[in-house]
């Protein structure tokens, strides 16, 4: 079509042979201005496409967010210039009671998943999307380990899966449910409410001493003591995570329930509502929102329960029906690294909780690793801060 018009062109400057001549010349260099320009736009087009596709394979530091700021961390590259507000766990002597995390993890042995392109690179590591599922509960547990080394760690699986995985205070228990991507997170409420009502049991019988759980997703990296919880605040039976976010201002990645049985009772009596709420109103939600949706609805339904107590950076406690529910701000709780651009005011220095949820998992693996070879959390924190705000492939 644009070669047509050129030649259109041509003719109606040239008429006869002599203008012909010496327009000859005019149309060559405009038939090749245009050939370029097309080319150009063609090789334009295939860069863009190759940036779409384009992975991260290692991490880029960025400026750190809240520089200034008197209750944000300050780094000056990975090097903290001000220490969080870590806390000595409290020992044996000084805590009657036990804490344990509990997190629900599904093995998917997908051979379409684990081709060699999917490859991902982390130091000195190369990791297939099993692989990299493994390495994160690791991780997970490593945390937990380093800051609360006296607590057990349970891993609710569908009895189909065996996981590799042979570590000291951990406890692989099936539970038997249907773990496919697309019901994991109803799955996660059942398993939830089976292992309390196992834990009950065994409590009631005397058959173990009293345990409060910390239910959490396992890409998250606890950094300080928690079971300070249940002794800062000992009077809830549930506890739940909150943002100042008006559609999902609940987090299902971190519930703690008091061990006591009046507590498992109540926080079962809890979920179950949940599970109600879920099954009944939002199976059609996206998977990985059906349960905050659920949460939250629970939550609201509470004639007295004020909606603008999400919008201030305090615990408070409050009645949802028959438990006394705390709730504990994500910015100290259930802290997650930006991602992208947007405004950001960096990282709070009482944050105990680090979660690198959706594409922020390699993060994850970087930061353990970062954190085996300097042992300081606070400088590991640094790390995070100033490569959050790029987001990962992962």
């Amino acid at each position: 079509m644009v070669r047509l018009k050129v030649g259109m062109l041509g003719k109606r400057m040239c008429v006869g042979w002599n203008r012909l001549l010496l327009c000859l010349p005019a149309v060559i260099l405009i038939h090749h201005m245009l050939s370029v320009k097309e080319f150009h736009q063609q090789t334009n087009m295939g860069d863009v496409h190759k940036d779409k596709q384009k992975k991260f394979d290692h991490l880029i530091l960025g400026p750190a967010a809240g520089e200034g700021l008197p209750d944000r961390l300050q780094c000056q590259g990975t090097k903290a210039l001000n220490k969080t507000h870590f806390r000595v766990p409290l020992n044996n002597s000084q805590s009657r009671d036990h804490v344990a995390f509990v997190t629900v993890f599904a093995k998917y042995n997908n051979a379409a998943e684990n081709r060699p392109l999917d490859l991902v690179t982390v130091g000195n590591m190369s990791y297939n999307k099993v692989e990299r599922s493994l390495a994160i509960l690791r991780v997970f547990i490593n945390f937990i380990q380093v800051t609360m080394p006296q607590s057990n760690v349970f891993i609710l699986t569908d009895p189909a899966s065996k996981l590799p995985l042979q570590r000291d205070m951990v406890t692989i228990q099936p539970i038997q449910g249907e773990y496919s991507r697309d019901k994991l997170m109803l799955q996660r409420i059942r398993s939830y409410i089976a292992f309390l009502e196992t834990r009950l049991e065994k409590l009631t019988q005397k058959q173990e001493q009293v345990t409060h759980f910390i239910f959490t997703d396992s890409d998250i990296a606890v950094i300080d003591d928690l079971g300070r919880i249940f002794t800062d605040y000992p009077n809830f039976d549930v506890a739940l995570t909150f943002r100042n976010n008006k559609e999902q201002p609940l987090n299902s990645g971190f519930i703690a329930v008091r061990g006591t049985a009046e507590g498992i009772r109540r926080g079962k009596a809890f979920l179950q509502e949940v599970l109600e709420v879920y099954s009944s109103k939002f199976m059609k939600a996206s998977r990985m929102l059906g349960d905050q949706l659920a949460l939250a609805w629970v939550v609201r339904s509470n004639p007295n329960f004020n909606v603008k107590k999400f919008t201030r950076r305090e615990a408070f406690l409050d009645k949802i029906g028959g438990a006394s529910v705390l709730f504990l701000p994500c910015s100290s709780y259930n802290w997650t690294p930006p991602e992208g651009a947007g405004q950001f005011h960096g990282m709070p220095l009482d944050v105990k909780v680090v979660h690198f949820k959706g594409s922020r998992k390699r993060l994850m693996l970087e930061s353990w690793n970062f954190f085996s070879s300097s042992s300081d959390l606070s400088d590991m924190l640094c790390l995070i801060l100033k490569s959050g705000r790029m987001k990962y492939d992962f």
